[in-house]
């Protein structure tokens, strides 16, 4: 089960990989996640995640053509695997259904 496990950044990376679809590479998602959470990731952390989420098979990369806009180098792109999608769909019916919970009264307290 601990392999089926996503932290955090982990879902969230995930999530943007599968948003980016043939787009996504580190910068990209970096970029993509601070555009749409406005939380700065630091490049070395989304790497780091993503060799994560490879090994655990829930995304898979190719290495892209060079372009002259990176000086010839080439880019490793990622993709979202069925194993991701499906990683992904079970977090999202998890958190839907605990938050399907919270008794309605709970959000007429003008508490914090």
């Amino acid at each position: 089960m601990k392999g089926n496990y996503l932290g955090e950044l982990e879902e969230l990376i995930l999530l943007t990989v599968g948003a980016l679809f043939e787009s996504a590479y580190g910068v990209a998602i970096m970029d993509e996640i601070e555009r749409q959470t406005n939380r700065r990731l630091n490049i070395s952390a989304v790497h780091s995640v993503l060799k994560r989420l490879e090994a655990k098979g829930f995304v898979k990369s190719e290495m892209g053509g060079a372009t002259n806009e990176r000086g010839g180098r080439r880019k490793r792109l990622f993709k979202l695997t069925s194993s991701g999608k499906k990683v992904l769909d079970a977090s999202m019916q998890v958190r839907s259904h605990l938050y399907n919970q919270i008794p309605n009264m709970s959000f007429n307290f003008s508490g914090q």
